[in-house]
């Protein structure tokens, strides 16, 4: 059994605290109360249960840390000490229609010292509550899904590859830009899925399930934890212009280091066009 650090058993801990209400609330979609927060974007009071439950039981160990929550927004804590980011439920809209592809992700971020800003993530969880999968990493010690090690896909030819994506919706993204993107990329790979939980595509790229993923107008809840998993997993995560700054703009490009030039090649040459 793989050892772990108190960090992450804190973390699964609180997922596996919220995950029978949401898998509850999953078998009851019709019942559940749904308010809009914006076209398309929805949320329910299933996803507000869990990240109330996580939160309390976050709180309980470590009780000086902020947050920054999908639905709470940030909540300040000791400016020398880490924060938490987390989603309840990514996928929501999977969640909400009664398609089992969702999951929590909880991250630890680190703040910059000196500059009031944040750094590094450190620790990541994606757990998925229907199939309860635990996908886990820590800085310099390896991603693992429960307690077998992780490791991106080996496949270096893109015609071998299945690459994951997010599709603009109603309200959010640039669909012609996307559509530029998926026109250079789906000639090239042997498939292209949109399965509507970023967190869990990120999980499944650093399980080796996908090749490689490409996605914008992300939120930091949504791929904190991912972008950790897949690069303690072998692989390599930048924006779309190729630099290390997937988490501040919301650009993610992620593949193994054989297959990550050249999905960049196709993705910045048809966002240049």
């Amino acid at each position: 059994m793989v050892a772990h650090s108190g960090l992450i058993t804190v973390m699964e801990r609180a997922a596996r605290k919220a995950a029978p209400r949401i898998r509850r609330d999953f078998g009851e979609t019709e019942q559940l109360q749904v308010s809009r927060k914006g076209p398309a974007d929805f949320v329910s009071m299933a996803d507000r249960r869990a990240e109330q439950t996580l939160v309390e039981e976050l709180r309980k160990a470590r009780p000086d840390w902020g947050f920054l929550l999908e639905e709470g927004g940030t909540v300040a804590g000791d400016p020398v000490k880490p924060r938490w980011i987390i989603d309840p439920i990514d996928g929501t809209s999977n969640f909400l229609h009664g398609i089992p592809h969702f999951a929590m992700s909880l991250a630890v971020q680190e703040p910059k010292p000196g500059s009031g800003g944040w750094g590094e993530i450190t620790q990541g969880l994606v757990y998925q509550p229907l199939t309860d999968e635990s996908f886990w990493a820590e800085k310099g010690r390896g991603a693992w899904l429960s307690d077998r090690r992780l490791r991106v896909s080996s496949r270096r030819d893109l015609g071998d590859a299945l690459i994951a994506t997010g599709i603009p919706h109603k309200a959010h993204g640039d669909l012609e830009r996307w559509q530029k993107i998926l026109d250079a990329v789906s000639p090239e790979v042997a498939g292209v899925r949109r399965f509507g939980s970023a967190a869990l595509d990120l999980a499944w790229v650093a399980a080796g399930r996908y090749d490689g993923f490409w996605e914008e107008g992300l939120q930091q809840w949504d791929i904190a934890a991912g972008i950790l998993l897949v690069r303690e997993a072998g692989g390599f995560v930048s924006d779309f212009r190729g630099a290390d700054r997937a988490l501040e703009t919301g650009q993610v490009l992620a593949a193994n280091d054989g297959l990550q030039t050249k999905l960049h090649k196709l993705v910045a040459g048809a966002i240049r066009t």
